[in-house]
């Protein structure tokens, strides 16, 4: 007879951790109760915790699309060309650019980095001839990629440190009544603070995402070897700051992140400023890093919405709506940032 009773609640497992061998860091945190929340659902659209620019709109996937088929043409059309997608979602965005791509010559073989078994089984109904990766490891190394990330470096988890009166200290997480909270670490970290940030007054916190600066890397590194292209669109800043920008989302509402670990998308914004030169650092050419509106609208994403909306006009309302909500600087426009990496001898790029 199978076991029916409900998993562990993830509070519970690290509170019997911490009780056990003392606090975890905040990145173990918050990559724990990802990895719970993400392989037990589909966290997209309106029924369930946020929505992502593909969602709002067709526009945007088909714009990525059309800036993929201008690279790979203005490259000399190479054959063959892999499509890779870091966390795809739902497919949607994939769906849509691919479609668009095709009107073009550039029908690539499709690779999805994918680790969550709910969204996967999404990603098939949209697109049946892609081949699925655990991680970038095992996307083929022989030809040119064109990859898009969307949405995928915020999640992944940060570490934190915090001057303190002794120095500079990693950020642990540990228990305090119906919640989880920060404390400063007891071992010194100083070494792990650029020597430019290490003067910073008691109490200031900087945050870094290795998992981040190791995927722009491998990518960075690719694009060097195989020839190709990629575009990393996120939330984030691209210059230094300091301070903890840690949030979580349930049911599109911004939730305490620090209860119930694993029912929540846990974020942080998207350092680029540290990204652009990980990437040169492989010899890959940063196109740079631009704010989401000004480069979807370099696109042009004003006529595409006025073509939809004269072939759909019981539709132009939503579609203005979506176009807004997608370049409007009080909406994603001036947040989202868009960062485009190259190989060498590869055009520049749109937008750039």
């Amino acid at each position: 007879m199978s076991d029916q009773t409900a998993p562990e609640s993830l509070a519970a497992v690290f509170r019997r951790l911490i009780a056990n061998t003392g606090p975890i860091s905040l990145m173990h945190y918050m990559g724990e109760a990802n990895a719970r929340y993400y392989a037990s659902r589909d966290p997209l659209g309106s029924g369930g915790d946020f929505i992502t620019a593909p969602e709002i709109s067709q526009m945007f996937g088909e714009l990525i699309g059309l800036w993929l088929a201008d690279m790979w043409i203005n490259a000399g059309r190479p054959q063959p060309v892999h499509y890779v997608e870091l966390g795809p979602g739902r497919g949607t965005l994939a769906s849509d650019a691919l479609r668009v791509a095709k009107r073009f010559g550039l029908e690539p073989e499709v690779h999805l980095v994918e680790t969550s078994p709910e969204l996967k089984h999404l990603q098939l109904a949209n697109l049946p001839q892609a081949r699925w990766h655990h991680d970038l490891s095992t996307v083929p190394g022989r030809c040119p990629i064109l990859l898009v990330a969307n949405e995928f470096l915020d999640a992944l988890p940060v570490r934190q440190l915090v001057k303190t009166a002794e120095g500079w200290r990693e950020r642990m997480v540990v228990p305090e009544g119906e919640r989880f909270i920060c404390i400063a670490g007891s071992q010194p970290m100083d070494a792990a603070v650029p020597e430019a940030r290490r003067a910073a007054e008691p109490g200031t916190i900087i945050e870094t995402c290795p998992g981040a600066a190791a995927v722009v890397y491998e990518v960075a590194g690719r694009l060097v070897q195989q020839g190709g292209a990629a575009l990393f669109i996120d939330y984030g800043h691209d210059s230094v700051q300091n301070g903890s920008t840690l949030q979580a989302v349930r049911a599109h509402q911004k939730v305490d992140p620090f209860i119930n670990p694993g029912e929540a998308d846990l974020t942080a914004l998207v350092d680029f400023a540290t990204l652009a030169p990980v990437a040169e650092s492989r010899g890959c050419r940063w196109l740079g890093t631009v704010e989401q509106g000004a480069w979807l609208q370099a696109l042009g994403i004003d006529a595409r919405a006025r073509a939809l909306a004269e072939a759909a006009p019981d539709q132009a309302e939503a579609i203005e709506s979506a176009r807004n909500r997608l370049v409007a600087e009080d909406e994603m426009g001036s947040l989202f940032k868009v960062m485009g990496l190259a190989a060498p001898g590869w055009p520049r790029g749109v937008g750039f």
